[in-house]
């Protein structure tokens, strides 16, 4: 049974203002996409990585990839108009790679904080009931708007979770949950991903650790941020 690291890497990052997508950025002197890569690559669970790439950057990938030895990367493939498309356009290039029990951990590119133990525990989820999501407790309060002005009905933070990536599926249920939403037009529309797609198709998802310095890099705030989590070594009297 193998475990592949699928990291979609191919959107264009207008939102930053950047002259070149986001996932290419210098910190420090490496592209983001590489902080990214060498966490799957460091990891001894982590079989093979496969990059959905935004079209023109791929050969540019693999010269980072050979500089930084990501020996582990197997597959580049381009993206989509969407983020769906795009891990579709990755999951179908592992059809005739992988079996139906392997597992495929959908991961943004723009995280590049991810921890080996937040990896850890969404395969041992996974390989217990089928899936995973990296999920966290959602710790402000949630209100319902009456109008633009005002509100008088709250939702209880303890009945939610934030989710994010990584998120593990068994390629098999993976495969044709996609199959299944895009031919029937189900989940794939707006700001959907795996998750929200696969709770739409009526699948059951089952909550993995998650960590507060797995932040998605959308802004150019976010930059300053993770340059400084960077430099962050946590205190040693802290659990």
């Amino acid at each position: 049974m193998k475990n592949i690291a699928l990291i979609i890497a191919g959107g264009k990052g207008t939102r930053t203002g950047q002259d070149i997508p986001k996932q290419f950025i210098n910190i420090n002197d490496k592209p983001i996409i590489i902080y990214t890569l060498e966490s799957f690559q460091k990891h001894p669970e982590i079989d093979a990585i496969e990059v959905v790439c935004l079209e023109g950057w791929h050969d540019i990938l693999r010269a980072y990839a050979k500089q930084y030895n990501i020996t582990k990367l197997k597959w580049v493939v381009s993206g989509g108009e969407t983020g769906q498309e795009s891990i579709r356009n990755g999951i179908v290039n592992l059809k005739d790679k992988l079996d139906k029990e392997d597992v495929v951990i959908i991961h943004d590119g723009i995280r590049p904080m991810i921890d080996e133990e937040v990896i850890s525990d969404v395969l041992v989820v996974c390989h217990k009931y089928g899936n995973a999501v990296s999920s966290l407790p959602y710790n402000e309060q949630i209100f319902i708007k009456d109008d633009e002005i005002s509100t008088t009905k709250y939702i209880p933070r303890e009945t939610l979770r934030r989710v994010v990536t990584p998120q593990a599926y068994k390629f098999c249920k993976l495969y044709d949950c996609y199959q299944k939403a895009f031919k029937e037009k189900i989940g794939i529309y707006g700001s959907a991903y795996t998750n929200t797609m696969m709770a739409d198709l009526g699948e059951k998802l089952y909550f993995a650790k998650g960590s507060n310095k797995n932040i998605k890099i959308t802004t150019v705030e976010d930059f300053e941020l993770f340059k400084a989590l960077l430099t962050v070594k946590r205190s040693e009297w802290m659990k």
